[in-house]
């Protein structure tokens, strides 16, 4: 995995917390850090995670190193 990958990850992570925090709590992390909804800081969040997702979203259908290498030695045993 890539830096760029492990940072959309812990972006990704991020998000999935705010939004759990919003709908148990009714309590959006971001927006108290950062100043609103409608701040600037919280919009560039925003965006950030939701452009992490989409980077993220090739990580759901490539495959894992393990998993290319177990099919690998799947033949040998």
């Amino acid at each position: 995995m890539s830096g760029i990958q492990r940072f959309a990850l812990a972006l990704t992570i991020i998000g999935a917390i705010n939004w759990g925090l919003i709908g148990f709590f009714q309590f959006d992390l971001v927006a108290a850090i950062f100043g609103g909804q409608d701040a600037a800081l919280s919009r560039i969040v925003y965006g950030l995670v939701g452009i992490a997702g989409l980077i993220n979203l090739g990580l759901l259908f490539k495959p894992s190193e393990e998993v290319e290498r177990s099919h690998a030695t799947d033949g040998i045993r």
